[in-house]
């Protein structure tokens, strides 16, 4: 079997998953990292014994590198992402692929065209609470999809937002939605399916800051159920992120990483105890590393089987497509018809 060679763009906190992730892999070793910011880079490269550069394209231009990892600021995932592509290399990006649905697009349709794996980190599809709920759902056990809800009462402080310039903003970071509530309407959208249209508010409360602190959606899915959401980094004192599905046959509420409804007409209750692999409420760094590794893996079985990740390019394009179609609505203050031509009107 090959050794996967990785290179990392962005030694900030998030990196450190990545970095951790690599190393628990036998067969992939980090080759260089790379930041703006020297200190960091050298830092980083010391400890785990690899070259490090402070322009990222130095980095793309290796041809040792098999595979590119983006931590950088949400605002450059595009451009670092599509310069890490066309240079040939397999990329994994952080959430959220990008910040507008065009980019996103860009993304996805440039890694199809070089033929290159293209994957958005959603670790919390790897759950096994989360692939037993897909499971019961594409096997029809809970009937017809009624509903399908989720919330995030997240906290952060101003102390947060004020760490670094770019937090908080609409064009760099986005916020409850884009930034944190990301993750949430990933599932949602794996779980239900695409959805066809939003009604969506924003508000920016408790925080000095652009983008938002809160924000709520109402949706219909293409399969004909609704939706509602609703993402706060204002809530005290925090709390874990839920899904619940409401099915014509039986329910199923998600709670953090736990199952706490069960529903689900001969299907037995599920006994794992995942509490423990639930992070992010207060603090941005308290998640774990196992589902970094466990997509990672993914990323790698499909760079060599030649299929798709479990976390696409599409994947990554449709939820930030969704939290567009949000910020869209709410701007607006009407329902609006998610599709292909929210892009090109961003374009015109």
């Amino acid at each position: 079997m090959a050794q996967w060679r990785f290179g990392l763009i962005g030694c900030g906190d998030i990196a450190e998953r990545h970095v951790e992730a690599i190393g628990q892999i036998d067969d992939a070793k980090l080759v260089a990292v790379s930041s703006r910011t020297e200190s960091r880079a050298r830092a980083l490269a010391e400890r785990e014994g690899c070259d490090w550069v402070t322009d990222y394209r130095e980095l793309l231009g290796r041809d040792d590198i098999d595979i590119v990892c983006v931590t950088t600021s949400s605002g450059s995932h595009a451009s670092i992402g599509l310069d890490a592509l066309n240079a040939g290399k397999h990329l994994i990006v952080e959430k959220p692929m990008a910040m507008s649905a065009r980019d996103a697009r860009r993304m996805a349709d440039t890694a199809r065209e070089r033929g290159l794996v293209l994957s958005s980190i959603a670790q919390r599809r790897f759950e096994a609470n989360n692939q037993l709920i897909k499971r019961v759902l594409d096997a029809g056990a809970l009937g017809r999809l009624l509903l399908a809800e989720m919330t995030l009462p997240f906290y952060r402080t101003q102390a947060y937002y004020d760490s670094a310039e770019w937090r908080g903003t609409i064009a760099q970071d986005g916020g409850a939605l884009m930034n944190q509530g990301i993750h949430g309407l990933d599932l949602l959208l794996w779980f239900a399916g695409d959805a066809r249209t939003v009604f969506g508010k924003t508000a920016t409360l408790t925080h000095r800051m652009e983008a938002e602190d809160l924000g709520l959606a109402i949706l219909q899915f293409e399969s004909g159920a609704y939706g509602t959401v609703m993402a706060s980094t204002s809530v005290q004192p925090g709390y874990p992120a839920t899904v619940t599905l409401y099915g014509e046959q039986g329910t199923i509420k998600l709670e953090g990483s736990s199952i706490v409804r069960w529903a689900v007409p001969g299907w037995e209750r599920p006994n794992w105890a995942q509490e423990q692999a639930y992070g992010g409420v207060t603090d941005p760094k308290s998640i774990v590393t196992e589902f970094h590794q466990s997509q990672f893996l993914d990323i790698i079985a499909a760079i060599e089987t030649g299929t798709e990740p479990l976390s696409s390019g599409e994947d990554g394009w449709r939820a930030v497509r969704l939290v567009e179609a949000i910020y869209d609505s709410a701007s607006r203050g009407t329902e609006i018809v998610i599709g292909e031509h929210q892009a090109k009107e961003r374009a015109e």
